[in-house]
């Protein structure tokens, strides 16, 4: 039988996921939190069947992939946030249902920001058992979550910036588009939780289980959020100034092994000029030029000064 962790005032345990025990619990009137990780749908019909949700809401929990949202429902509201998890996009999406005796967090992945909220939660409840605080604390707990990959991102940012302007490798630019993806993915998980609760923050306090307090608790959710998005959206402008950085400095390196290829090219064609007159003049070479002292002063000393010629002359103009 699945288990579930459940968080109350008197500590946290762990509580079986059948409809007759959610019923019991349910009845004793204390606020309780029930922490679920990777229900099966019989999973979810349980609790469909003790807390009475409403199947569009159910169903919303069976299949994983919604949008931050909330919803109003006779007498529970249901919230989708997003919180950092150390997997492959770096997301968990958590469905919260929310009234005033109870809140069930429903997710598929690990979910760390939840594991560490648990001890504060039941301090809360022992302390003043009142629902909005838990939510809040829960809430703000996913949400702080993504400061510290933030955080891991702006220093990977410069690590890029000062190799890139040291010594610049092949696999750079792969490193930055890593970032600027998971940047955007950051970016897409908290601007919709950003927009719910700047949106919701105001009336709140009409929705089942929540009060005029709650207003408080949602404004602060919002505030952080608003900042968090202001670090991505300037790590975002960051990383395409870096982008093109990168692309511009490319191409200074490709000028400056172009400009050196021309270089060498322009030293050798003096050399092949002499080389061929001379060679389609070898009957003229025979005839006239009978000592080694001629030999070298013609067929070598005309390249030497070539060369030379051209090399001052390179360097007069800054070519190198």
């Amino acid at each position: 039988m699945a288990l579930a962790r459940l968080v109350e005032g008197s500590g946290t345990s762990e509580l079986p996921l059948e409809a007759a025990g959610l019923r019991e619990r349910l009845e004793r009137e204390e606020f309780f939190w029930l922490d679920l990780h990777e229900p099966s749908e019989e999973n979810l019909r349980e609790l469909e069947t003790a807390f009475g949700f409403h199947p569009l809401a159910i169903e919303d929990s069976l299949h994983f992939g919604q949008r931050a949202k909330l919803e109003e429902y006779d007498d529970f509201v249901f919230l989708v946030v997003y919180g950092w998890a150390p997997d492959e996009d770096g997301l968990v999406e958590v469905h919260l249902y929310y009234s005033p005796q109870f809140l069930i967090s429903i997710h598929r992945d690990e979910a760390p920001a939840l594991a560490r909220i648990c001890g504060r939660c039941e301090e809360t409840l022992a302390r003043d058992p009142e629902p909005i605080l838990v939510l809040h604390q829960v809430v703000d707990s996913l949400v702080d979550s993504f400061t510290a990959p933030l955080a891991r991102v702006d220093e990977r940012i410069e690590m890029i910036e000062e190799e890139m302007l040291a010594s610049p490798r092949d696999g750079l630019l792969q490193d930055i588009m890593t970032m600027r993806r998971r940047i955007t993915t950051l970016r897409r998980a908290i601007g919709p939780q950003r927009d719910l609760f700047g949106h919701f923050a105001a009336g709140v306090g009409a929705l089942p289980g929540m009060t005029q307090e709650a207003e408080r608790y949602f404004r602060d959710v919002y505030d952080h959020l608003f900042r968090l998005a202001e670090v991505i959206d300037a790590q975002r402008e960051l990383m395409n100034g870096t982008i093109d950085v990168y692309l511009s400095a490319s191409s200074n390196r490709l000028g400056n092994v172009t400009k050196q290829l021309t270089l060498i090219a322009s030293v050798f064609l003096p050399l092949t000029f002499i080389t061929g007159f001379f060679g389609q003049n070898f009957g003229w070479m025979v005839d006239h030029v009978d000592t080694a002292l001629a030999f070298f002063a013609l067929g070598i000393g005309f390249q030497a000064a070539a060369v030379v010629l051209l090399l001052v002359y390179f360097k007069r103009q800054g070519w190198f």
